[in-house]
């Protein structure tokens, strides 16, 4: 188990890499996924063997609230449907925390149920936000649960220009679920869990 690291250069490093994720040519993506909330694109990632998934969709709401459903806080687990629990570990200044949580069982059990640690950053990006995360290896794997890494992931949400009171969001998503797991089970679940994602939190935001 690794100690936990200093914040403030492990947040710098992580803004910078899902900025570069934004730059990344759009000739580089696949679409995977395409549903009325939101398109889903994928190409292999350079952290491990699998994809990196890019998310878009247009989510009718302001930056602050919307950041503030997708961070670690009070109102992620009421409206994730793939989360079933989470715990702040550490908190640190500057939007910085360590949280433990843990997702269900997806495609009828065949991916058991996971278990993350994750370092969790929100910074501003130009006029909107960047709630960002990486998973650690730190505290003792709790029984009947996989431990699932996260490579360097967010969302960035930006008000539309000509209707600010709409933001687009964007995600980059690249999860080692680890486990003995057929790949293409694990693709299946990355996209269809992306699209939930977004029409999940567009219900929570009209509630």
């Amino acid at each position: 188990m690794d100690p936990l690291p200093n914040p403030s250069p492990l947040a710098t490093r992580l803004r910078n890499t899902l900025v570069r994720y934004q730059g990344i040519a759009d000739g580089e993506w696949r679409v995977a996924k395409k549903t009325k909330d939101v398109t889903v694109w994928r190409k292999p990632s350079e952290e491990f063997s699998g994809y990196l998934y890019k998310a878009q969709g247009v989510v009718e709401d302001v930056t602050n609230r919307i950041v503030d459903h997708i961070r670690p806080g009070p109102y992620r687990l009421d409206w994730d449907s793939l989360m079933t629990s989470m715990d702040i570990l550490e908190t640190f200044e500057e939007n910085c925390c360590v949280m433990r949580y843990t997702t269900a069982g997806q495609l009828w059990n065949i991916i058991a149920p996971r278990e993350f640690v994750d370092f969790s950053y929100t910074t501003s990006y130009e006029a909107g936000l960047l709630t960002c995360g990486i998973s650690l290896d730190y505290g003792e794997v709790r029984p009947n649960f996989v431990r699932g890494f996260n490579h360097p992931c967010g969302w960035f949400c930006v008000p539309l220009k000509d209707c600010p009171n709409h933001s687009l969001l964007t995600g980059y998503i690249q999860t080692e679920l680890r486990g003995m797991l057929p790949q293409s089970a694990v693709d299946t679940a990355m996209s269809s869990t992306l699209a939930n994602f977004y029409s999940d939190l567009k219900k929570a935001l009209k509630s």
